[in-house]
């Protein structure tokens, strides 16, 4: 007997295959970039962001720290964009106040706190060391 596994699917209608494909993608991305930049925690994270690079810079802050901080400050992004996008989902689904709603909100924010204070923690860190 032979198994046998393919990731071969039927093309989808209308879906964008190749170059037209990662196009797309580019597209949907720049939108959700748009849609979070109507939230004003994200424009606050975004311009605390700012502010670190620039006091790494007056310290002279190695290119890793640099580096390191970028990748933090994307994933915290990326979080916020998730976090927003769970409430979204539940405004749409569970438009009335229930502890579903509560819970699922919470969860997010707890998120993006931790990628708060782990932004803020690691700047700490590359500020005490010039010191």
């Amino acid at each position: 007997m032979s198994l046998e596994f393919s990731i071969d699917r039927p093309a989808t209608p209308g879906k964008k295959r190749g170059p037209g494909h990662l196009l797309a993608a580019l597209r949907y991305s720049f939108g959700g970039f748009r849609r979070i930049l109507g939230e004003t925690a994200f424009r606050h994270e975004l311009m605390a962001g700012a502010a670190l690079l620039l006091v790494f810079a007056l310290i002279g802050a190695s290119p890793l720290d640099f580096l390191l901080q970028i990748v933090l400050m994307l994933v915290l992004m990326a979080g916020e964009a998730l976090n927003t996008a769970i409430e979204v989902i539940v405004d749409r689904v569970s438009p009335e106040i229930s502890d579903f709603a509560k819970q699922a909100k919470d969860l997010g924010s707890f998120a993006v706190f931790c990628l708060i204070l782990a932004n803020c923690g690691y700047a700490l860190s590359v500020v005490l060391r010039a010191l």
